[in-house]
């Protein structure tokens, strides 16, 4: 079993997060510039051994799609012609932010802290893989 890799993917950054390899675990990686996302993932991939990515879908409250949605679908697409033998889930983010935000102050994370973007992105992508891997025998891949 591999590692998965959850992207939640912005138009400027991208935060990451992965699980270990037993799948229980999710924790916070690193916020990347969005255009270098694939060169990213290429580099992870060669250092460990990833099974999956997950990649935060944004919906608004009625689930109907967003202005970022259609920029995810695009990246997914192109993530499964970069990486063919991965596969590929799509989880709803909704409040993902908020929830990150919470997280932090919870945390400690002092208020100069906690509006550094990149911060609230990373831990957004490791609530997203947390609740992949809590419903993952319930999840079909997109691909």
């Amino acid at each position: 079993m591999g590692a998965v890799l959850a992207l939640d993917i912005g138009q400027k950054r991208t935060g990451l997060a992965i699980s270990d390899e037993s799948q229980i675990f999710a924790f916070p990686m690193e916020t990347i510039p969005s255009h270098s996302l694939l060169l990213e993932i290429k580099r992870l991939s060669a250092e460990r051994s990833l099974e999956s990515l997950v990649v935060g879908m944004p919906k608004n409250l009625k689930n109907e799609d967003t202005d970022n949605t259609a920029r995810v679908n695009r990246t997914i697409k192109q993530l499964k012609t970069a990486f063919p033998n991965l596969k590929i889930f799509a989880v709803d983010e909704r409040f993902t932010s908020k929830m990150a935000q919470q997280a932090l102050i919870m945390g400690g994370m002092k208020k100069m802290e906690r509006q550094v973007k990149e911060n609230t992105d990373k831990v957004s992508a490791t609530l997203i893989l947390q609740s992949y891997l809590e419903q993952k025998e319930f999840q079909k891949p997109l691909f």
